[in-house]
This record gives structure tokens, sequence and C-alpha cells, in this order.
């Protein structure tokens, strides 16, 4: 089976949409499929990593509008000598003016999807999180579209299932806590985190600080991070499930690490970093999944010390965030999506 992705990593869209459809094209590979990748140049692209994993690549230039987009991708896809089983389409910016005309060149198309907020052209719908609206799609997709909707399709690398089989069941006590705002974390929400750290004067407790790789503000983070005991920064982190199964709770966005830190039962107070992601925050907040603080503009040191301080002395109340949490992810959503990728071929 012949794959193609179209989606983009850069500092302004951050790196989690190539991220997942990588571990997505991973397990297609690991059936004997063949995956293509079609990315912008753009600064903060991940099309290095791309590459380094072994994907063939095709690179649009930097700064184009999505009519250019739309007409070079169909080039690329016209020039293949089997026209591909499917267009893998993860991008906030593309919608059926893009998709459709598509169509002349493959067969099937999926879309990734979380905002619920254009109509697409496509075979197969995916949106991973978790939203108690079950109808929102119904009037911008085709009616014979599938849909995969909700957490327990949540694209995971495999070494989070490995990592929950094996997970230590959670007291609730907080010794150690964890910190990543994303792989770019463009506005820096990283540094008011640990200057709340700073401004408690600690607890006791150890922090576990994570950024990407195309984390622009690492040296200012490096600063913060000196000044505080007991304090440990990771960049590029590979390990990414064996250090949230070592950490208590963590201190996150509501992008794509949201599903990791489900898989593992980490509870998570969370600060948003973009408006795409106060939806999710939003629901997962009503459903008592999450401790939500706000989003990084409306957030202030003080409410962040507040929040933590009340977990530290509410251990029972962590452990119950911990056990609902985990059960709203269990690992396999991934091959849950490619099942169905699959059946939808055959």
């Amino acid at each position: 089976m012949n794959l193609f992705v179209r989606t983009d990593a850069s500092v302004y869209i951050g790196t989690g949409h190539v991220a997942r459809c990588l571990t997505l094209a991973d397990e297609i590979t690991s059936r004997g499929g063949n995956i293509q990748f079609i990315c912008r140049e753009e600064e903060g692209n991940l099309t290095g990593l791309i590459e380094r994993k072994g994907y063939g690549l095709h690179l649009l230039p930097q700064g184009i509008d999505l009519a250019e987009d739309r007409e070079l991708t169909k080039e690329i896809l016209g020039n293949q000598s089997d026209c591909p089983d499917w267009l893998i389409v993860d991008h906030y910016d593309i919608d059926i003016l893009w998709e459709a005309p598509q169509r002349e060149f493959v067969r099937r198309i999926m879309v990734l999807d979380e905002l619920a907020n254009r109509e697409h052209d496509a075979d197969i719908l995916l949106d991973q999180n978790y939203n108690t609206e079950k109808t929102r799609y119904n009037r911008l997709i085709p009616e014979k579209c599938i849909q995969l909707l909700g957490s327990e399709f949540a694209i995971l690398k495999s070494q989070f299932r490995l990592a929950r089989e094996k997970l230590r069941e959670r007291s609730g006590v907080i010794k150690r806590i964890m910190v990543s705002m994303g792989g770019t974390d463009k506005k820096n929400a990283t540094s008011l985190v640990l200057k709340a750290f700073y401004k408690m004067n600690h607890f006791g407790f150890d922090i576990d600080v994570v950024i990407g790789p195309t984390c622009k503000h690492r040296l200012d983070i490096e600063r913060v991070t000196s000044h505080i005991p007991n304090t440990n920064l990771h960049f590029n982190v590979e390990n990414m499930a064996d250090l949230m199964a070592a950490c208590d709770l963590a201190i996150g966005d509501a992008g794509t690490t949201t599903w990791e830190r489900c898989c593992l039962g980490l509870p998570t107070l969370m600060v948003i970093t973009a408006e795409n992601q106060r939806t999710v925050a939003e629901e997962l907040s009503k459903g008592d999944f999450i401790t939500y603080v706000g989003c990084y503009e409306d957030t202030k040191e003080d409410d962040i010390v507040e929040k933590i301080t009340y977990l530290i002395n509410n251990s029972k109340a962590v452990k119950e965030i911990s056990v609902r949490v985990k059960g709203l992810v269990d690992g396999n959503g991934t091959k849950r999506v490619v099942n169905s990728i699959y059946s939808c071929t055959n």
C-alpha cells in the first residue's frame, strides 16, 4: 500500500502534526506500507527528522499560499507511476477546496482534524481529542465518511503502551514534576512555569523540564532552570514515556502530549498556549480530568503557585485524577487507526 502524508511543522504551528504523522507512518510501515511526506520548508520544519527515519520527502517552498500548495501537491501525486492508495492530511489550514482536487490523483483521503470548523472531502476523518459532542462533523464531511472520534484513537508511539504495561501504581503524592509546554513553545510558557517554582521557594520535589528541538528560548530556560534546586533540563527527549512514568504531576499545554500523559495516568496542571487548544482543555476540565489554569496570556505565576500548592496538599484528589485520565487512553489508538485505514482499503 502506498500512502502520501501532507503535513507541516514550523516555529508557528509547532511540531505535533509531523510527530503524530511519523508515529502513524511507523505503524503503517511495520505492516508493509510505503510512506512519502509532502512538507513546506518553513522555519522550524522537521524535514531532517523525516529523512533520517527513512521516509520519502517532497519539499514545497516556504511562504506559498494554499492555491499554489494545492497545485504543487497535485503535481507530485500526478507524477507517481502508481496511483497512491491514500493521501493523509494533517493540517489546520487545509479544507475541502484543497482536498477535493486531489481526488484525481489518489484513491482515498484521510483527514486529521480537531477544530470542526471547516468542510472536508474525506473517506476517513480522525479527531483524537476528547469531546462529548459526537455529531460536530456531520455537516462538514461526506455522508459515507468514517468518523474516528475520541481519545481511544489517540496516535501514540508504542513506547507509551509498553510503559503503561509496567506502570507503577500512583499514590497521589507529588515528589517529581514534569514541565513540558510543547515541542516549540514559541511563547516561552516554560519560563513562566519555572518562575512560579522559583517564587514558591521550592517544596522539596524534583523537576524535569522538557523542551523540543525547535524551541527558540532554550538559553532563557537554561538560565532560569539554573536557579531552581533539583531541576533537570531535557532537550529533544527520546524516552518521553519513561520520563512521564517516573513523574507524579505534569504541567503542560493541550497539545498532542496530552494523550501521552493520559495513557500513563499522569495528572496534569494545564496552561493552554494556543486558542485551538481551548476546547479540549475546557472539555477535559468539565470531566475533571485535568486541573485547568487557563490560557498563557491570562496566567500569572501566582495562579500556578496556587494550583500546585493545592495538588501537593491533596494527594487523594491527585490519585483520583490519575485513575480517571488513565481510563481515557489505553495506548492502542495508533493500531485502531491503521486497522481502519486497511479495512477501508480492502
